[in-house]
C-alpha cells in the first residue's frame, strides 16, 4: 500500500497562501496521487507527544521521519530573552529542574533533561523513564528550526506573557532563519495577535476567541456570523467537551456536552467569503481521521506521528465516505 505523505508542494502552497485546495485536481497526476492530495495534512502536536518527549528535537526529528507533513511546538522565552520550546508553566513537569522557563538562562535550560518524565510502559506491567539515561535538552527555537526540512510546516504556539516581548523575540530568529514562509502562529491569548500586527510576513491563525463563537453561533443558532478572511487559517478541537451554563431566576443550570463542532454547516460557515484552511486538533485514531477527510478539513493535529503514518498507509484509496456526518459534507461543501 502506498504511504500517504502529501507532497510538500500542496504543504508548501496552503502554507504560503491558504487558498490552496488539497482538493483541486491535477491533470498530470494519477487518480491514486490526487486522493493522497485530498487526505489532510498530519500536524505532529509539539513533535509527537505521544511517542517521544515533547518538543525535543529527538521528537522533531522522528515525526518527521514518521512523514508528518507539519510540527506543531510550543514556545516560551529564556530569562536571557532566548524563545525556547517548552510548554507548561513550571519545569518540573517535563523535566527534573523547577520553577518558570523565564528563571533560567537557555544555558541553565540545556543542562535539563526534557525527557527526564517520559514513561513508556514495558510488557510486564512495570514502566520505564528511557530518556532518564539519554537526556534530552531543552531546545531553542533556533535548533528546532534548523532540525525541521524546509519542505515540512511549522506551527508555533505562543505559551508565555507578556506577548510582546516574545513576539520580537521570535521574529528575531525567523528574520535570522528566513524562515516566515513555513511558519505560521498561533496562541490562545488574543494578545498575540497585536504583538504580532507589527511583523508584516507574519501569518497567524485567528484567533481562538473568534473561531470559538462563530463554531458555538453555527451550532446552538445555526447562524454565521463574520466569516475568516481568505487564507486565514482557524484551529478548534475536533470534539470538545462544553459546558453549557443557563442563567435563571434562582441560580444556575449546566450542561456537559462532548461537542463534535466541526460539522459540514460550520466548514461552510467558515469558507463562506473563500478558502479558509481548518486545522482540527486531536484526531489520533482511524475514524476521526476518515471523517475529517470526508468533511474536507484540511490538517489535523495527532499525538501520535507514528499511529498516523501506519493509517495513512492502510487508508484504502479512494474513500468511502458514508453516515450522516459525511453524507451532509458533500452536500453542503463543495464537489472535489
Amino acid at each position: 500500500m502506498r504511504s500517504a505523505r502529501l507532497p510538500s508542494c500542496v504543504v508548501a502552497l496552503l502554507l504560503a497562501a491558504g487558498g490552496c485546495s488539497t482538493r483541486a485536481p491535477v491533470p498530470d497526476r494519477t487518480n491514486a496521487a490526487r486522493e493522497i492530495d485530498r487526505l489532510p495534512l498530519v500536524v505532529a502536536h509539539r513533535g509527537g507527544t505521544a511517542d517521544y518527549p515533547e518538543n525535543t528535537l529527538l521528537a522533531i526529528r522522528k515525526s518527521v521521519r514518521h512523514r508528518a507533513d507539519m510540527i506543531w511546538l510550543t514556545v516560551q522565552l529564556s530569562r536571557d530573552g532566548v524563545p525556547v520550546l517548552y510548554r507548561l508553566a513550571d519545569l518540573s513537569a517535563n523535566t527534573q529542574g523547577t520553577g518558570p522557563v523565564s528563571a533560567l538562562t537557555l544555558a541553565q535550560l540545556q543542562q535539563l533533561n526534557a525527557g527526564w518524565h517520559f514513561a513508556r510502559a514495558a510488557s510486564d506491567g512495570t514502566v520505564a523513564f528511557p530518556y532518564r539515561s539519554r537526556p534530552l535538552p531543552v531546545p531553542s527555537l533556533a535548533q528546532a528550526l534548523a532540525a525541521v526540512p524546509p519542505s515540512v510546516g511549522i506551527v508555533l504556539d505562543m505559551k508565555a506573557l507578556p506577548a510582546t516581548p516574545q513576539a520580537q523575540a521570535v521574529a528575531h530568529v525567523l528574520n535570522e532563519a528566513d524562515a516566515w514562509d513555513r511558519v505560521l502562529i498561533y496562541s490562545t491569548d488574543n494578545a498575540y495577535q497585536q504583538a504580532f500586527a507589527g511583523f508584516p510576513r507574519a501569518r497567524l491563525f485567528e484567533s481562538r476567541d473568534r473561531t470559538r463563537a462563530r463554531l458555538a453561533a453555527v451550532a446552538l443558532a445555526g447562524t454565521c456570523t463574520s466569516a475568516p478572511e481568505p487564507g486565514t487559517w482557524s484551529a478548534f478541537e475536533y470534539r470538545r467537551k462544553v459546558q453549557l451554563l443557563e442563567t435563571l431566576t434562582l441560580g444556575e443550570a449546566r450542561s456537559s456536552v462532548d461537542a463534535a463542532l466541526w460539522s459540514p454547516p460550520a466548514l461552510a460557515c467558515f469558507r463562506s467569503k473563500g478558502k479558509v484552511p481548518v486545522l482540527a486538533i486531536g484526531i489520533n485514531n482511524a475514524d476521526d481521521y476518515v471523517d475529517a477527510a470526508c468533511l474536507g478539513i484540511d490538517a489535523v493535529m495527532t499525538d501520535s506521528p507514528r499511529t498516523m503514518q501506519a493509517i495513512r498507509s492502510q487508508l484504502a484509496l479512494p474513500l468511502r465516505c458514508h453516515g450522516p456526518r459525511a453524507d451532509a459534507a458533500r452536500r453542503v461543501l463543495p464537489a472535489s
